[in-house]
């Protein structure tokens, strides 16, 4: 007998046709209630695919996410159940992609960015519209109901990380029912991000920022007349109570549009990205959310954090500036900027300028303070070996100019010191720097005061 070889495509078909009687069979038990029939001939099809569903044509593919969706909802999986049942809405607002493989097998992408990661050409453009969504309305709402109040119980209770995946249950359970409502999906990043869930907030935010969310909700609201409270409406019947004038239900009609929080959710998932250590993510966004919000001096502030945690400290210093001019009021940009500058002696002028901005606006900064302190006074050590050497060489004239210049500096670092010392009394090294500069300017009375304070915090330390 002849050996009966069959073609790839042929095996390719034949496995496809099983694939859709499965999920046929899976539709049909979870319509009967039949949860355990739904879910293994929902396994068999899935064992079959290979974790993949781009050889079902889109019916069949609507045919699994509703059967898995149910199946996984029944088995009290609600949040996975309702992941699957959101892609129905997915699937009936995206254009469908399809074509043949390398392989020569039929194939179906849902929207444009998968059918562009395929890399397969040719691909033809269609539409699909959902026919099952209809029927999940019995099923879902209740579930809508019960994880909102779940949700809304942990978020006011403070449990975050229970409340977070609750409201993303609500999304998509939403999204099944046809309406994608993004309110709910930023409330789950949020709760994400407010309980310390990096990861998961990033994604979300980035899916709110993907698909141009700006939170602005419009609200048409009218008072009873027969309760006197103020109901919300629909558009279309306020509308029509507003043109029905006396005879209406309704009277004080007020249409209400919320702020965008655009910025908002622009800033927080920079931060976010940067607290994670993702900062060349965290540049793109910021970067993108600039072009969109130029005067956000948050977004200028994280991006400046980024550069430095990056390294790039070229970027770093003309982000300070950039803040400075954002936010001249700014006393941490200053002060940033200043000990940036401070490292170059050609920008020493330009440190001592920004540490001053910055002493101006927050005048109980310590550490700009000591460092206008320690930057007038240069190098002290340094100038004191030089004017030794410089004597020891028999120099005397630039012996003179060394000491003298030193008398100058240290007389204008004075001022600096007693007040990083007003700011900073308990500091022994500033106790330390008064005393010998009163020496130096042969004040005798402060010398001692100093000298005394130094050994009572010597002794104290001890």
């Amino acid at each position: 007998m002849k050996k009966i070889f069959l073609s790839i495509a042929l095996v390719s078909m034949t496995f496809a046709f099983a694939q859709k009687k499965e999920i046929a069979a899976a539709v049909k038990a979870i319509d009967a209630g039949d949860t355990a029939t739904a879910t293994a001939q929902i396994s068999a099809a899935e064992a079959s695919m290979g974790g993949k569903t781009t050889s079902l044509e889109p019916s069949v593919l609507e045919q699994y996410y509703y059967a898995k969706g149910l199946s996984l909802l029944k088995g009290g999986k609600n949040a996975e159940g309702a992941s699957y049942l959101a892609k129905l809405s997915e699937l009936g607002k995206s254009k469908i992609y399809s074509g043949k493989d390398s392989s020569k097998n039929k194939v179906y992408f849902v929207g444009k960015e998968e059918a562009d990661k395929s890399g397969i050409q040719g691909l033809k453009e269609e539409s699909y519209t959902v026919t099952l969504a209809g029927k999940l309305a019995g099923t879902i709402n209740p579930l809508i109901e019960t994880a909102n109040k779940s949700a809304m119980e942990s978020y006011n209770a403070k449990n975050y990380s229970v409340a977070a995946p609750k409201f993303k249950e609500v999304y998509d359970l939403l999204r099944a029912g046809g309406e994608d409502n993004k309110q709910f999906l930023y409330y789950s990043g949020l709760n994400y991000a407010l309980a310390g869930n990096k990861e998961d907030a990033i994604k979300v935010y980035n899916d709110l920022i993907n698909s141009g969310y700006t939170g602005v909700r419009t609200t048409y609201n009218a008072t009873s007349k027969k309760t006197g409270e103020v109901e919300p409406l629909d558009k279309t019947s306020w509308d029509l109570y507003k043109k029905m004038g006396a005879t209406s239900e309704f009277t004080d009609f007020k249409v209400e549009t919320s702020k965008s929080i655009e910025n908002e959710i622009y800033e927080t998932n920079a931060a976010l990205l940067i607290e994670a250590g993702k900062n060349d993510e965290a540049l793109a966004l910021i970067k993108k959310g600039l072009e969109k919000f130029p005067t956000s001096a948050k977004l200028t502030e994280l991006q400046g954090t980024a550069y430095f945690k990056s390294g790039k400290m070229d970027e770093f210093i003309g982000n300070l500036k950039t803040q400075t001019k954002k936010n001249p009021n700014d006393a941490n940009a200053w002060y940033n900027l200043g000990v940036l500058e401070s490292k170059n002696p050609a920008t020493e002028a330009d440190a001592i300028a920004s540490y001053k901005k910055a002493v101006e606006i927050k005048p109980d900064m310590v550490q700009a303070w000591q460092n206008l302190t320690y930057i007038t006074m240069g190098d002290d050590a340094k100038t004191i070996d030089d004017y030794n050497a410089a004597k020891k060489a028999g120099k005397a004239d630039v012996a003179n100019k060394i000491i003298e210049g030193r008398r100058a500096r240290l007389a204008a670092t004075l001022p600096y010191a007693e007040k990083w010392y007003q700011n900073d009394a308990n500091n022994i090294d500033v106790v330390k720097l008064l005393k010998g500069l009163y020496l130096s300017a042969k004040n005798d009375a402060k010398f001692q005061e100093f000298k005394k304070k130094e050994a009572e915090m010597a002794a104290s330390q001890k």
